[in-house]
């Protein structure tokens, strides 16, 4: 190849190449784990940093908990939680990337609060746009995130889930960045009685359609967003629904739909399950149920991940983490996309892949490993000393202001006045009418 030198390119060619080198210097090969929101937009951001990338997913094609997925016989092979009737609980405006609007597109869902399909569309979009989807293995399960003895890289053993015999793939890559989201295992309570109870029971995780619980009495478990939303969808088919809550009193998104619906009736957390169907209820009121429906949540899990107990992985935590992302003996190698666990939007998403493409390209430093530590071991105890929240309108105004300080850490913008306030508007309207809020 003819070379050419320096001194002779135009001061603007120099700089140019000298950029190209610095950027080749600096730049890894990354593993990402998962191409839901978190994964895409994790790629986006490391492409743009100059780092060669590649996505693994386990399905067939990109979307994560958007992808919907029939339930069959084998339903712990289902990834995804969405419902056949689900709409976004928050406006699209919310649920967009800084530089790729969630525009409404002529013949599909143009709705304010449209149904899970136009956000999986939506996703397909930003991918095919950004040339991601050639990057992502589809049909890859990852079933091992180790460290790579005495290098400081990381071994990534995968299987391909096409073959027959599920071929193993092995990889040295530079870096990991775990974006498998955290809505796939379901969680469930501990209630008396759970074990000899014989009737049906199930978790929100495999409920798709209202249908099979026709003249049914069911009992729904959990208040906070999926177990009234599937209550007010079973209401319209079931012979009783009883929806079961941690409150002592009411919780005021359910007030107008019980006072609605005569056949629709709240009751206190459940204190014992009978053989014969009886289920008592902490208020002393009960019932003989045909289906109980778990709506209690999901647990954090990364079974592939082996970190030789350097991080601690339990069913409402995983730690510790510097700022929700980083693992301070492992970073920056090592990082977490989409991990808390309640109001992230999309622009969160994208700060944390933009803070981590950063630190990897070196144009932005991390604290020293003890500062991190101390930093995360002060979050978790602050948040064991702090009560749930009473207030959710304030839960969610404090967290926009962390997402704020978050993004100050990678000159990502504040969210604006307006988005915020939108939000905030349709969250009360939510609280006050569940069923009708999207349409209004």
């Amino acid at each position: 190849m003819r070379q050419i030198k320096a001194s002779l390119l135009p001061h603007q060619s120099r700089q140019s190449m000298a950029m190209d080198f610095d950027t080749l210097k600096s730049s890894k090969h990354v593993c990402v784990v998962g191409a839901g929101a978190s994964g895409l937009v994790s790629a986006r951001e490391l492409l743009r940093e100059g780092h060669s990338v590649v996505v693994l997913e386990q399905n067939h094609d990109l979307g994560g908990q958007w992808l919907y997925q029939d339930v069959g016989a084998a339903t712990d092979t289902v990834h995804s939680s969405v419902y056949a009737s689900l709409r976004l609980n928050a406006p699209r405006a919310s649920m967009e990337f800084t530089d790729f609007m969630f525009t409404p597109v002529v013949g599909r869902d143009t709705r304010d609060f449209p149904g899970h399909r136009e956000l999986f569309l939506y996703l397909k979009d930003f991918a095919r746009c950004f040339g991601l989807t050639e990057l992502i293995r589809f049909n890859t399960e990852v079933v091992h995130v180790g460290m790579a003895a005495a290098t400081g890289k990381w071994n990534v053993r995968s299987r391909d889930k096409r073959t027959e015999d599920g071929e193993f793939m092995e990889e040295i890559f530079d870096a990991v960045v775990i974006a498998t989201g955290h809505f796939s295992l379901p969680r469930l309570p501990k209630i008396k009685g759970m074990e000899e109870w014989k009737r049906k029971q199930l978790h929100s995780h495999v409920y798709r359609v209202p249908e099979p619980f026709q003249d049914e009495v069911v009992v729904v478990v959990g208040g906070s967003i999926s177990g009234p939303e599937i209550a007010m969808e079973l209401v319209h088919v079931a012979k009783e629904v009883h929806i079961s809550t941690k409150h002592v009193e009411i919780p005021p998104q359910l007030v107008k739909p019980v006072a609605k619906y005569a056949h629709l009736l709240w009751h206190q957390e459940i204190e014992l399950l009978c053989e014969d169907g009886t289920v008592l209820f902490a208020d002393g009121s009960s019932v003989v149920a045909d289906t109980i429906l778990y709506c209690t949540g999901y647990s954090y899990s990364f079974p592939f991940l082996d970190t030789k107990g350097v991080i601690n992985v339990d069913e409402k935590r995983i730690g510790p983490l510097y700022e929700h992302t980083f693992p301070p003996s492992l970073s920056p190698s090592l990082s977490f996309v989409g991990i808390p666990y309640k109001f992230v939007i999309a622009r969160f998403l994208e700060s944390q892949a933009r803070w981590i493409a950063q630190v990897l390209s070196g144009k932005r430093k991390l604290p020293s490993a003890a500062e991190m530590m101390m930093k995360a071991i002060e979050e978790v105890e602050r948040h064991q000393e702090l009560e749930e929240p009473k207030n959710i309108i304030q839960a969610v105004a404090e967290m926009f202001e962390y997402y704020d300080r978050y993004g100050d850490q990678c000159d990502f913008p504040h969210l604006e006045d307006w988005r915020k306030e939108i939000l905030l508007h349709y969250l009360e309207k939510g609280i006050n009418n569940i069923e009708t809020f999207r349409d209004e």
